[in-house]
């Protein structure tokens, strides 16, 4: 039989998928690329070499050996590789579904001051339920939550910030919170409180602040409460996480500007915090999955032990909505 007419064979494997991938999302450094995939960079080299030949097509632009950059053709093919890759880890979800009833892995990301405030008790109802999931739990910024989920190292990211700036995520409004006013029992501004006075902006801006780094627990918030005020807060130490922050009110280096859900009156007898949900918006959790990934049931669970309102049927409609799309509890 004459072949010629037929279209070409190509076979590709997952390695190499999975070389492309990582490459763009580690802004074309190989080296980062190779500790990624826990292999060499002349071996993640040869696996993209081998698809571009496989395929026939260059799908980056080179200087030297050195990868630049997505030629046209690469930039066509990335997100059918994405998808590939997906697809492949949703039919290994799948299969472990059936086999394996209640066992596997649960992988969450969050920041801090979700991990510390947030989830302690989601967590412990989940393995007391589900004994035979290995629980996993990551921390990092807000875009290092989302990347981890992007990546496929974690099944669920929980933030406040950029979860909902990505098109190939899903997030889903958990809960509004506010923010609190931490100082001393002593400070100026408790015995104020306690007097009856409101705490107002241009109080506060006359104060040393300690409060989130920009990108964190709705520091946009604040910030944007006293620009729209047209003041200036004197901001003398940015934190990651409200643990940081309290530590160094009690030291009496400033005022502290942390998420209220961050205080215990029980634990924290040596602050007074009064509510700041007056001056500054209210913040939204969202907990966010990858668009179109197959989830377990006890993922399904595990996130309606955490935020009630998102039961499974919930968490389905918002998966196969369209990216772009307002969603709504």
């Amino acid at each position: 039989m004459d072949r010629s007419q037929d279209s070409p064979r190509i076979s590709v494997n997952f390695q190499q998928l999975r070389s492309v991938r990582e490459a763009v999302r580690r802004g074309f450094n190989l080296t980062e690329v190779a500790a990624a995939l826990h292999t060499s960079q002349p071996g993640v080299s040869r696996q993209i070499r081998e698809l571009e030949e496989e395929l026939g097509i260059d799908l980056f632009m080179r200087a030297g050996k050195r990868l630049t950059g997505l030629t046209p053709p690469g930039e066509v093919v990335l997100p059918i590789v994405e998808r590939l890759l997906l697809e492949a880890d949703n039919l290994r979800r799948a299969g472990a579904d059936f086999a394996s009833v209640g066992r596997g892995t649960l992988t969450i990301a969050a920041t801090h001051s979700q991990a510390r405030y947030a989830l302690p008790h989601a967590v412990r109802d989940f393995a007391l339920a589900y004994p035979d999931v290995e629980l996993h739990l990551h921390q990092g910024s807000p875009q290092q939550v989302a990347q981890m989920l992007r990546g496929g190292e974690a099944d669920i990211g929980i933030a406040t910030e950029a979860l909902a700036e990505y098109d190939d995520l899903v997030a889903l409004p958990c809960y509004a919170w506010t923010h609190s006013v931490v100082v001393p029992h002593a400070h100026p501004l408790a015995q104020e409180a306690r007097a009856g006075q409101t705490l107002s902006l241009l109080r506060l801006a006359q104060c040393p602040l300690i409060t989130y780094e920009p990108g964190y627990t709705g520091r946009g918030h604040i910030d944007e409460a006293f620009r729209q005020h047209s003041l200036r807060p004197n901001v003398v130490l940015g934190a990651m996480d409200a643990d940081v922050i309290k530590t160094y009110v009690e030291l009496g280096m400033g005022v502290g500007i942390v998420a209220s859900v961050a205080y215990d009156e029980e634990r924290d007898t040596a602050l007074h915090a009064i509510d700041a949900r007056h001056l500054f918006a209210t913040n939204l959790t969202r907990l966010a999955l990858r668009r179109g990934s197959f989830l377990r049931d006890y993922v399904y669970d595990f996130i309606q032990t955490f935020a009630p309102p998102l039961g499974r049927a919930v968490v389905e409609a918002a998966l196969r909505q369209e990216p772009g799309s307002a969603f709504e509890i």
